[in-house]
């Protein structure tokens, strides 16, 4: 048996996988923490890497490699390959002003998409960038080269050969908003508005390219190209055209495979590529699971028994809306936004209002993604719901009413570490295509009631949340 691994290396963790190239079967995993926060010092990430694959029984047997990683962070690197300062992170808002700042430099939102298929937000690598410039003009002017996280990754499996041999591939790429989907180039004019000078960039990988030889491993496995994390998500699902995965975890992330790249001046879909060699709208909020997470704490009870309270409450919640960004937002673009409940009577303000009220309004804010890419005529032939919010039962049987189409729910997974095992097997194979592994088996197909009034609710209180200083 021929193995292959793939790693996701995510916001809150290091997760590997070992499959056979084959057939993808899964023969072993393990995973590791990160340290919690919006920067960190990239050396976490390595030494999470090594505790996962010690814990999934190390990689001596593996023949091929390949990192899924966060997408946007910024690791900003010295001449000498040396980081300059932590790494900022996707969820990391500081650079709000920033975003603003070069939307106007470059003449508008609708520029930047018809430049590079996004509009810049917080989130963005550029915007890091930006960022770094005007508030640290040392670290900026120190940085000689600039990485995202999986990019880093694959170059420290390689040894850090010098900073020539970083390699990234096209759907990360296409989320630092200085390359361009459209000309599958960057838009050096772009970095350096961002940062002020020029800057060494990882090459641009194509699908299923070998990029170079692990330092780790008995057999010194090739390397893939890497991706990122929805990009492999979306290889680990086997999805095709037509295909929405809607995935509930730190973040919430709307995304769909397309034939053909999108450009939305508003911002709300951002145009990125996939790791195919088609393309990958998407849509993304920053508040997911973890809304979930604290409506449950401020109930004092465990996910189980947030679940049990939802379905307890009627659809709409006799009018209780959860407004929930909770640590700002970026779909729409409201960084400084706080959440807010609104419609509070004495005959709604109950545990089951509040738990259904939460879990709604996390659906609400992912189903305004899903209608932006119908509006931008994408195909929606099925959505598949992921994620460690997935595992909620009243997520699954809320979602379809709310989305208005019925849920497919496949057998829990970890679909990035997946889809860069499946990256790592192409790459192994040298095809031109990926291998043909079985997709998910859909365990649950959802169904219910299209709740028309609940996004209405929520749409009218959405409006009256504002964009404030935090």
């Amino acid at each position: 048996m021929t193995l292959v691994a793939g790693v996701d290396s995510s916001t809150q963790s290091c997760k590997v996988v070992v499959r056979d190239a084959a057939t993808g079967a899964l023969v072993r995993s393990g995973r590791a923490s990160h340290p919690d926060g919006t920067e960190i010092d990239p050396a976490h990430w390595w030494d999470a890497l090594h505790t996962a694959i010690a814990d999934a029984g190390g990689v001596d047997d593996v023949d091929a490699i390949s990192v899924g990683g966060q997408q946007h962070g910024m690791v900003a690197l010295d001449a000498d390959g040396q980081v300059v300062r932590d790494a900022l992170l996707w969820n990391d808002t500081r650079s709000a002003q920033a975003a603003l700042d070069l939307i106007d430099e470059l003449g508008g939102a609708g520029a930047w998409a018809q430049a590079v298929g996004v509009v810049p937000v917080a989130s963005f690598t550029g915007t890091k960038l930006r960022w770094m410039r005007d508030a640290e003009p040392a670290n900026a002017a120190r940085t000689a080269a600039v990485a995202l996280p999986h990019d880093w990754l694959t170059w420290q499996l390689a040894g850090a050969p010098g900073l020539d041999a970083l390699v990234t591939d096209r759907s990360d790429a296409s989320g630092t908003a200085y390359w361009s989907p459209f000309t599958e180039d960057y838009r050096r004019d772009l970095l350096e508005l961002a940062l002020g000078h020029d800057a060494v960039l990882p090459r641009v990988a194509g699908p299923g390219e070998r990029v170079g030889t692990s330092t780790l491993g008995a057999r010194s496995p090739l390397l893939g190209a890497g991706a990122g994390d929805n990009a492999a998500a979306a290889l680990g699902l086997g999805l095709e055209p037509g295909d929405v995965a809607l995935s509930i975890g730190t973040s919430g992330v709307v995304s769909a495979v397309s034939a053909t790249p999108v450009v939305d001046g508003s911002g709300l879909v951002a145009g990125f590529a996939d790791a195919t060699g088609a393309y990958l709208p998407l849509a993304c909020t920053l508040n997911a699971s973890r809304v979930l997470d604290a409506a449950a704490r401020m109930l004092g009870v465990d996910h189980a028994g947030l679940s049990r309270l939802a379905l307890q409450a009627p659809s709409g919640a006799d009018g209780l809306v959860l407004v929930p960004y909770l640590e700002g937002e970026r779909t729409p673009n409201k960084p400084d936004a706080t959440g807010a409940l609104h419609g509070m009577r004495l005959a709604n303000t109950t545990p089951a209002h509040l738990a259904r009220a939460a879990v709604e309004g996390m659906l609400c804010a992912l189903a305004d993604g899903l209608e932006a890419l119908r509006a931008l005529g994408v195909p929606v032939r099925r959505v598949v719901l992921i994620g460690g919010g997935a595992q909620s039962e009243a997520v699954r049987r809320i979602a379809p009413s709310v989305l208005a189409t019925e849920v497919h729910v496949p057998a829990p997974g970890e679909y990035v570490a997946d889809g860069a095992a499946r990256q790592a097997a192409w790459a192994l194979a040298g095809s031109t295509h990926a291998p043909a592994w079985a997709s998910a088996a859909e365990v649950e197909v959802f169904t219910a009631e299209p709740a028309p009034r609940v996004r209405e609710q929520y749409a009218a209180v959405r409006e009256l949340t504002t964009d404030r200083p935090a």
